[in-house]
């Protein structure tokens, strides 16, 4: 039996009826503070952001190419893919870290891991040390992002939880416009302190971390999980009810975690690695997870990530400043429409975002493609100023959908006791893809030019496809209502655990609702 609670409002929504009206985030003195806490969570994808985004500027930097010998070809790919071979390496050991030591403890380690690879790849002297620091800073990534977005998601209020967590992965562009900007704003330096200070910076979320995260609530889910009940309460008291444990959204909460854990102790299939195909509704999560992470790095948008400079130089724009500074406005636009999305994943729901997103992506690839081609068979300059716009509105469809769902739509579908491993999948997935396209997308460019784009505009077709059949709306609902969507009749015992919680109404606490002023 998978696990997960069933949906019991036959309306849709779920827990809103036990939600206190009057509680927003900006009135609520205890929410600020949540959210603050929020963010020293959420910058662990600024870090990723960050450290992928910097390779893309550093090939652009003349001082960085000559301290290293301008590498190229299989040399060149090592240099991209090694981050996410220390990911690989990261992997199994991160599942377990979280479930065993907790959420905030895998962080604090993962911090520990980047500060030492951002130090060592700030004071390399060769190229064998600059890999073994991106090496360093994937290993120390792959732990701390585990960790990070399960934590955004499992203490978040619920009806800021959607946001929260799609925010997670859309802040990987606010590393990659500081990274960005920062390499175009050192490239004029003459020593390789123009490539050493973007290489520093890196660290600061690091930091910020080490220092902070013991401050951040740990997972109430994780705390249940292991017989911490009361500590789970007091966190979603404080946090979510101003300290009310009798608070009704607190009690359907803390009623509906227990119960889903509980459940999955009496069922030894739910748990381990065996249980992500164990049952039906697991593989189907599966599927489903695998394909985005895969989708989420084959759409094409691995061609301008990472070798943005070698698509410049397929279609002549070769001004290194140039390319910086085209690289550092895409990251703004990039950010723009990912945050715009993240805020409607519960007005438009998932399916139409994803969708959306793909058929977009499709149709402006195909045109980049057909643009590339016109430049490449016939030098038209407005044909290479075609692709630089495509490649833009390419981004803006990707933003919907693949920036800021693939993790927060991930998780959500996982019930707890699969979450860690599932996630983990999940990153794996996109590594795998990732270090593929970063060992074969430099030698397809030099070998056969635009012809390769073709092969992406096949893909997203098939994606579009996939994703009309595969992808199951989620919103409005709990944790354990989203993964009960997969279970259907075989959560049903977990249903008549927390029935008595969803009988709650309105006005059973209209009296007890939040002053609408800040509360303490």
């Amino acid at each position: 039996m998978a696990v997960g609670a069933v949906a019991h409002a036959s309306s849709g929504d779920g827990f809103m009826h036990v939600v206190d009206p009057n509680r927003k985030w900006y009135n609520n003195r205890r929410l600020i503070t949540l959210h603050a806490w929020m963010v020293l969570l959420l910058i662990t994808s600024s870090t990723n952001g960050y450290d992928g985004s910097l390779m893309n500027s550093l090939q652009s930097m003349h001082q960085w190419k000559d301290f290293f010998n301008n590498p190229q070809g299989g040399k060149l790919g090592l240099l991209n893919a090694i981050q996410n071979i220390g990911s690989l390496a990261g992997y199994p050991f991160a599942p377990y870290l979280s479930d065993g030591i907790g959420r905030r403890p895998s962080i604090w380690l993962g911090a520990i891991c980047m500060l030492a690879g951002a130090g060592l790849q700030t004071a390399c002297q060769n190229i064998n040390q600059f890999i073994g620091a991106r090496f360093l800073l994937g290993f120390g990534l792959s732990i701390a992002s585990n960790a990070a977005p399960m934590l955004v998601t499992e203490v978040s209020y619920p009806t800021y939880r959607p946001q929260l967590t799609s925010l997670y992965n859309t802040l990987w562009y606010s590393g990659n416009i500081i990274a960005s900007w920062t390499a175009f704003g050192t490239q004029n330096i003459a020593s390789n302190w123009s490539w050493r200070i973007p290489s520093l910076l890196q660290a600061i979320p690091s930091v910020f971390q080490f220092f902070l995260i013991w401050f951040v609530p740990e997972s109430p889910r994780y705390l249940i999980s292991k017989g911490k009940d009361s500590q789970a309460l007091h966190t979603l008291a404080y946090y979510h009810a101003d300290g009310d444990e009798q608070d009704p959204l607190v009690q359907y909460e803390f009623e509906e975690i227990k119960a889903a854990i509980n459940l999955d102790r009496e069922f030894s299939k739910n748990v381990g690695w065996k249980a992500l195909v164990a049952t039906k509704g697991n593989r189907k999560r599966m599927v489903i997870i695998i394909a985005i992470a895969w989708f989420s790095q084959w759409s094409g948008n691995g061609l301008v990530s990472y070798y943005l400079n070698k698509v410049f130089d397929t279609i002549g724009i070769t001004d290194p400043t140039i390319q910086l500074l085209i690289t550092g406005i895409l990251a703004i636009w990039n950010l723009f429409w990912a945050v715009f999305a993240s805020f409607q994943v519960d007005r438009w729901g998932r399916r139409f975002l994803f969708l959306t997103s793909a058929a977009g992506m499709l149709l402006f690839f195909t045109l980049q493609t057909i643009c590339s081609a016109q430049y490449a068979l016939h030098q038209s300059a407005s044909a290479a100023h075609a692709v630089i716009a495509f490649i833009f509105l390419f981004y803006a469809f990707y933003d919907l959908a693949f920036t800021p769902l693939i993790v927060s739509y991930t998780l959500e579908i996982l019930p707890y006791s699969l979450r860690a491993k599932g996630f983990n999948i999940f990153n794996l997935t996109i590594s795998v893809a990732l270090i593929f396209n970063q060992y074969v997308n430099p030698i397809a460019l030099a070998n056969i030019a635009w012809k390769y784009y073709i092969v992406y505009c096949a893909f997203l077709a098939f994606e579009v496809v996939f994703l009309y059949f595969f992808v199951v709306e989620t919103r409005n609902r709990t944790l354990e209502e989203t993964a009960a969507l997969f279970d259907g009749d075989e959560a049903a015992n977990l249903a008549q655990v927390t029935q008595r919680i969803t009988d709650v109404r309105h006005e059973d606490y209209d009296e007890k609702s939040s002053d609408p002023g800040v509360k303490v």
